[in-house]
């Protein structure tokens, strides 16, 4: 299939999965939707580093709260439209990924990982003691009762938005899997050493995964103050965003555009129904349980387990 037809259906996907949450007309479909798309966008972000190029990043929490706090910023200073905060959003984590990856991707293996951990904690206590997106104290943003463009609830205008950029990461990330692109990720995943000797510019590809990565983190954390309409560093560097972000593709499969799809979607789904039922507080252990369970069962993901069937038929 071609990159033009699958992001015609990709757009057909997801006017139908809007226009389905519509005829349910029911607030809370869209409230939580937002949640399992935003993980969507977010392990696939991921995937596209720590899948597609074999480098695990701790440091998604910074990445995302970058995409926040720049609209925090942008909302006390202007009144652009929340599309164009989400693009200034991912710039500006783009931009932090890159020169990140320029400082650190001379490292391998767990000395990287530990590097990105480090610069979440360095985001978060710049965040914290800067006063004008509210520091330790938060930020409170209030968004607007109606929705533009297709009326309603706003909240259903922030689905829209992130089923947007579902689409968009999703085109970019398969199309990377069938790319030349691609091939040198995976290069530098199978064996980097080999690969830089064979003339794969291994910093290069590495340094643009790293910026196209954390920009798409950036973006889908740009709409969270509209979100949640109060914004703390404890929201915005939650470890739920770190934890379900690695957790989802390694579920759902790497290196595969659909395995984080797959493990969002189950595992998204799961905690917004536990949430509901019990207890938000469960998540994390959900998360740790399935995470533990599929090691075992199926190391490679949902994904790895259906191609050894299929292998083996």
């Amino acid at each position: 299939m071609g990159a033009g037809k699958f992001f015609g259906l990709l757009l057909v996907a997801a006017a139908v999965v809007f226009g389905v949450a519509r005829w349910i007309d029911n607030g809370y479909v869209f409230f939580a939707g937002y949640v399992v798309l935003q993980y969507i966008v977010l392990a696939t972000a991921w995937n596209i580093l720590g899948g597609y190029t074999g480098y695990v990043n701790f440091g998604i929490g910074a990445f995302f709260a970058l995409g926040a706090y720049s609209t925090v910023v942008l909302h006390k200073l202007t009144s652009l439209p929340i599309p164009v905060m989400m693009l200034v959003g991912g710039l500006a984590a783009g931009i932090v990924g890159l020169g990140t990856g320029y400082l650190t991707l001379r490292l391998r293996g767990a000395f990287f990982s530990i590097a990105t951990l480090a610069l979440a904690v360095v985001v978060q206590t710049l965040i914290t003691n800067w006063d004008f997106v509210g520091g330790s104290r938060g930020a409170y943003v209030l968004r607007p009762r109606v929705a533009p463009l297709i009326g309603g609830d706003y909240i259903q205008y922030l689905f829209l938005l992130m089923l947007g950029l579902m689409v968009v990461i999703l085109a970019v990330a398969r199309g990377i899997e069938r790319s030349r692109l691609g091939y040198g990720f995976a290069a530098i995943r199978d064996d980097e050493g080999a690969a830089e000797a064979s003339g794969v510019p291994t910093l290069r590809l590495k340094l643009f995964a790293t910026a196209l990565s954390g920009g798409f983190m950036g973006m889908a954390g740009a709409p969270l103050p509209y979100y949640v309409t109060y914004l703390d560093p404890a929201s915005g560097f939650s470890l739920s965003y770190a934890v379900n972000s690695i957790a989802m593709p390694l579920i759902g499969g790497t290196a595969t555009w659909l395995g984080p799809v797959i493990g969002a979607v189950l595992l998204g789904t799961l905690q917004q129904v536990i949430s509901v039922t019990i207890s938000s507080a469960v998540n994390l252990l959900i998360v740790g349980l399935m995470l533990v369970g599929f090691v075992i069962v199926a190391p490679n993901g949902i994904m790895g387990l259906l191609q050894a069937r299929k292998g083996r038929r």
